[in-house]
C-alpha cells in the first residue's frame, strides 16, 4: 500500500458505492415507471373499481374486531368527507383512487354499524330454566330428536324487554307438529357461547345478528296451545315453506335411504340435520364438503335451466323469435325461478349470496351488458356488504366469494386468449409458408382450452384460492380435491339440479319416486368415491392455527391475483403469499386452554398431546382446540373420563404441574392446596393457594383463555380483550367492595350454591357447519 495515499483508497470505495446507488436508484425508477404504466393499464381497463368492495369489506372487518363500538357520527363525517375529497381530487388519479377506497373503508364501517342497531335485541346474560310461549319458526328434524328456532312471545321471569326474540332448541324425540305451531315448553337456556380460544368461531357473534338470545334443549313436554296473535302474513309463508321442505326430505330420504338420502335431501331442500357424523366426516376428508350446501353452483344451474327452457321454448315460435326480445323475457324468468329457488330451500345465508350474483349475472342481461365479469362479482359483494355485512366474516362467503373470482378470472383469461387466438388465425396476418402450422397450433390450444384440461385448470385455480380459507377456518386441506371437486360437479349438474326440479314438479302427483331413486344412484357413486378418497394416504392434511394477520396477507394475495389483469401487479401476489405463509407457520401454540365457561380443559400431556378433562358434552370446544393443534383425532378420544368424578377432574401437564377442575365447592379445601392450576366455573374462595387460579369471575372478563409454559415464563392469550364492550360481548358489570362468595355460602334445597351455577356449554349447538 506503499505510495497509495488514504484519497485515493476512501474516494474509490465511494465511487464504487456512489456507482452502486445510481445503479440501484435507476432500477428503481425502471420499476416505479413499469408499476406506474401498469396501473395506468388497469385504470383504462376500470380495474381499480374491483377493490372498493375490499375496501368496504376491510371496513366490516375493522369494525367486528374493534374492542368498543365505533363512534358512528365520526364514521359517518369520516365517509362524507372521503368522497367530497375525492370528488375534488379527480385531476390526480392516485390521490383519487386513494381517496375512493378511504371513502368506501368508512362505507363498509358504517353499514355494520348500522346493521349491528338493526338486529338489536335481548341476549340472555346467564343460565335461566324458564316456561316459553311462541310459533316454531323452523323445524330441522335429526335421526333422533329435533333442533328448531321458537320466536319467543314471552318468557316467565324475563321482563318483554329482556327476552330473546328467538331461541335455539333441541328436543330428545322429533316432536308431532311443525314450523307454524304455537308452543308453550320449559327449556334450558344458556346464553350463545363466546370463542372457544383466541381467533376462535364465535359462536355469539353470529347469534346476535341472527337475533338469537339463547340456545337450550326442552325439559319435559311441549304443549300445543291456540296461538293469541297472528304470526304475520311473511312469517306464516316462510313456516309453510319450512314445512314443504321437511315434507319432501323425509320423503326423499324414505325413498333414497341411508346417508345418500340424507345427502339427496339436503341437496334438494338444503335440510341437512339427517346427516350422520360418519358421513359428514367422509365427504369432508373428500373435500366436498360442498355436495350438502345449496350455493352457487345449484343456483347458476337452476337459473340456466330456466332461463336456456323458456328462451327455446319461444324460439320455437318464428314470430316471437324475430320480433320479441325473447332473450330478455327469459332473463326475467329465470330471475323469478332463482327468487323462488332461494325461498324453497331456506334462504340462507350462503343461497341469498349466490342469488345477489345471479340476479346480477341476469340484470346485466337485460341491460344488454356481458353477465360474467369481475365487475358483477364485485357488485355482488357490495350488495352483501350492504345487506349483511356480518356475512364476509363466515367461511361460506369467503370460500364461494374466492372460487368464483378465480373462475371469472380464468374466463377472462380464456376470453383474451380466444381473441388472440382469432388474430393470430388472421389468413391476412399469416404468411403462406406457415399458415397451415399456425392454424393447427390454434386449433390445439382451443382444444385443450376448452376440453378437460380446461376445467381441471378452472378446477386447480379455484382450489387454489380457496385453499388459504380452508386452512384458516378448518385447519385442514385436502389434497385429492382436484378429484373430488369434478365428481361433485358432476353429481349437481347430472342428477341434483335437474332432478330436484322434475322431482318438484313431480312431487304433488306422487309420480317422483323415480326421480329420486336417479339422484341417489348419483350420490352413490360419489360416496364411493368419497371413501375411496379417503383411504388415499394423506388424505387430509391438519394445519396449526394461523398468526391473526396471516390470512390478511393471503386474501391480499389470492385478490391481487384475481383482480388484477397486468401480469406485474399480479406478480405482487407472491411477496404477499409468501408473508402469509410465514404467517401460517408462526401460528401461536398453546400448552393448556379454558373453556369460555369453566367447565372444560385442554392439556398438553406427557405424550404431547391435547388431553381434555371436564364436562364430556363440550365437545364443540374439544374439537376447536384440537383443529386448532393440527390433531385430528375426534373429540370423544381427546377427553379422559378416568380423571373424573362428581366433585372435578384432574390432570398433569408434560412437565408434572397438577391441574383441577372444580365442579363442586366441596373440593375447594384440598384441590387449593395440592394443585398447581385450578380452574372452576364457580367463583373460587379468596384464599384458593394454588399459584394460578381462574374461576368465573376471571373467565367473565377475558373469556376462553389460552396458557404456554416456556422457559421465559407462561404467555397468556384470552378472547375477550381488556375493557372489550360490544353487543354480543358485554363488558362485566363491576361493582366497588364487593368480593365473590366465600367457601362457606349458603346452599339451596337441592345442593347448589345459590346464583353459582356453572355456565356449562353442554347440550348446546354451536357448530358453523349447521
Amino acid at each position: 500500500m506503499a505510495g497509495v495515499s488514504e484519497t485515493a483508497i476512501f474516494g474509490g470505495r465511494l465511487g464504487r458505492a456512489g456507482g452502486l446507488a445510481e445503479k440501484f436508484g435507476l432500477k428503481f425508477a425502471v420499476l416505479f415507471a413499469l408499476l406506474k404504466q401498469a396501473f395506468e393499464t388497469e385504470a383504462a381497463l376500470r380495474r381499480p373499481f374491483l377493490w372498493l368492495p375490499v375496501s368496504a369489506g376491510a371496513g366490516v372487518v375493522l369494525y367486528l374486531y374493534a374492542d368498543r363500538e365505533p363512534s358512528l357520527f365520526f364514521i359517518e363525517c369520516a365517509a362524507v368527507a372521503s368522497g367530497v375529497l375525492a370528488y375534488f381530487a379527480k385531476g390526480n388519479r392516485l390521490a383519487f383512487f386513494i381517496l375512493c377506497g378511504l371513502c368506501a373503508l368508512f362505507a363498509g364501517e358504517l353499514s355494520a354499524a348500522l346493521r349491528t342497531a338493526r338486529v338489536a335485541a335481548p341476549v340472555l346474560d346467564r343460565i335461566k330454566i324458564a316456561t316459553l310461549d311462541g310459533f316454531i319458526e323452523e323445524m330441522d328434524f335429526r335421526r333422533t330428536g329435533a333442533r328448531f328456532l321458537l320466536r319467543v312471545q314471552s318468557a316467565s321471569g324475563l321482563a318483554p324487554d329482556q327476552t330473546p326474540v328467538r331461541v335455539r332448541l333441541t328436543v330428545r324425540r322429533a316432536p308431532p307438529f311443525e314450523a307454524g305451531t304455537f308452543v308453550r315448553l320449559k327449556a334450558r337456556l344458556l346464553p350463545p357461547a363466546r370463542a372457544s380460544l383466541p381467533g376462535g368461531y364465535d359462536f355469539a357473534r353470529d347469534a346476535w345478528f341472527a337475533q338469537l338470545g339463547a340456545v337450550g334443549n326442552v325439559l319435559g313436554r311441549i304443549e300445543v296451545v291456540a296461538a293469541p296473535v297472528s304470526p304475520g302474513l311473511w312469517a306464516s309463508v316462510t313456516m309453510a315453506i319450512d314445512r314443504g321442505r321437511n315434507a319432501l326430505a323425509r320423503r326423499i330420504d324414505a325413498i333414497v335411504g341411508g346417508d345418500s338420502g340424507a345427502i339427496a335431501a339436503a341437496m334438494v331442500t338444503g335440510k341437512r340435520d339427517l346427516l350422520s357424523g360418519e358421513a359428514k366426516e367422509i365427504i369432508r376428508e373428500a373435500g366436498i364438503f360442498h355436495i350438502i350446501t345449496i350455493s352457487g353452483v345449484q343456483m347458476t344451474l337452476v337459473a340456466a335451466i330456466f332461463f336456456v327452457g323458456l328462451r327455446r321454448l319461444l324460439a320455437l315460435s318464428e314470430t316471437l323469435a324475430l320480433a320479441y326480445p325473447i332473450k330478455k323475457w327469459a332473463a326475467l324468468f329465470a330471475i323469478a325461478g332463482a327468487i323462488f329457488y332461494d325461498l324453497a330451500t331456506g334462504s340462507r345465508v350462503g343461497t341469498e349470496r349466490a342469488l345477489f350474483m345471479t340476479v346480477i349475472m341476469l340484470t346485466s342481461v337485460l341491460l344488454d351488458r356481458q353477465a360474467l365479469t369481475m365487475r358483477n362479482l364485485a357488485i355482488a359483494a357490495a350488495l352483501v356488504i350492504l345487506i349483511q355485512p356480518e356475512a364476509i366474516m363466515g367461511a361460506s362467503f369467503q370460500l364461494s366469494f374466492a372460487a368464483v373470482a378465480a373462475l371469472v378470472a380464468v374466463y377472462e383469461a380464456r376470453m383474451s386468449a380466444v381473441a388472440l387466438s382469432r388474430e393470430e388465425s388472421n389468413p391476412l396476418r399469416a404468411r403462406p409458408s406457415d399458415d397451415g402450422t399456425r392454424m393447427a397450433l390454434v386449433s390445439l390450444k382451443q382444444h385443450l382450452w376448452r376440453g378437460p384440461l380446461g376445467l381441471l385448470f378452472a378446477t386447480f385455480c379455484a382450489t387454489s384460492a380457496t385453499a388459504s380459507f380452508m386452512a384458516y377456518n378448518f385447519h385442514e386441506l385436502s389434497p385429492y380435491v382436484l378429484i373430488g371437486n369434478p365428481l361433485t360437479l358432476l353429481v349437481i349438474e347430472t342428477f341434483a339440479v335437474p332432478g330436484a326440479l322434475l322431482g318438484t314438479l313431480l312431487y304433488p302427483l306422487g309420480l317422483d319416486a323415480f326421480v329420486w331413486r336417479y339422484v341417489g344412484l348419483g350420490i352413490d357413486g360419489v360416496m364411493w368415491a368419497a371413501r375411496t378418497i379417503g383411504s388415499f394416504p394423506g388424505s387430509t392434511i391438519h394445519l396449526p392455527a394461523f398468526a391473526p394477520w396471516a390470512i390478511v396477507f393471503l386474501s391480499l394475495a389470492v385478490l391481487s391475483s384475481v383482480l388484477w389483469r397486468t401480469a406485474l401487479l399480479r406478480a405482487t401476489a407472491l411477496p404477499l403469499l409468501m408473508i402469509g405463509l410465514l404467517g401460517a407457520a408462526a401460528g401461536p401454540s398453546f400448552d393448556m386452554a379454558v373453556a369460555p365457561t369453566g367447565d372444560a380443559v385442554a392439556y398438553r400431556a406427557a405424550d404431547g398431546k391435547l388431553a381434555v378433562i371436564g364436562r364430556g358434552r363440550n365437545a364443540f370446544a374439544t374439537e376447536q382446540w384440537l383443529r386448532a393443534d393440527a390433531d385430528g383425532r375426534p373429540a370423544a378420544e381427546a377427553l379422559v373420563r378416568s380423571r373424573c368424578d362428581k366433585l372435578g377432574c384432574t390432570g398433569a401437564l408434560g412437565d408434572g404441574k397438577i391441574i383441577s377442575l372444580i365442579l363442586d365447592r366441596a373440593a375447594f379445601a384440598e384441590d387449593c392446596t395440592r394443585a398447581n392450576i385450578v380452574v372452576t366455573p364457580l367463583f373460587a374462595p379468596m384464599g384458593c393457594a394454588a399459584r394460578l387460579v381462574i374461576d368465573r369471575d376471571k373467565l367473565k372478563q377475558t373469556g376462553a383463555l389460552t396458557f404456554s409454559f416456556g422457559p421465559k415464563g407462561v404467555t397468556t392469550l384470552a378472547v375477550r380483550a381488556a375493557d372489550e364492550d360490544r353487543p354480543w360481548s358485554r363488558a362485566p358489570k363491576r361493582g366497588w367492595g364487593k368480593s365473590p362468595p366465600q367457601l362457606a355460602t349458603a346452599k339451596s334445597a337441592d345442593g347448589q350454591t345459590a346464583g353459582d351455577e356453572p355456565e356449562s356449554t353442554e347440550d348446546s349447538d354451536e357448530s358453523p357447519l349447521d
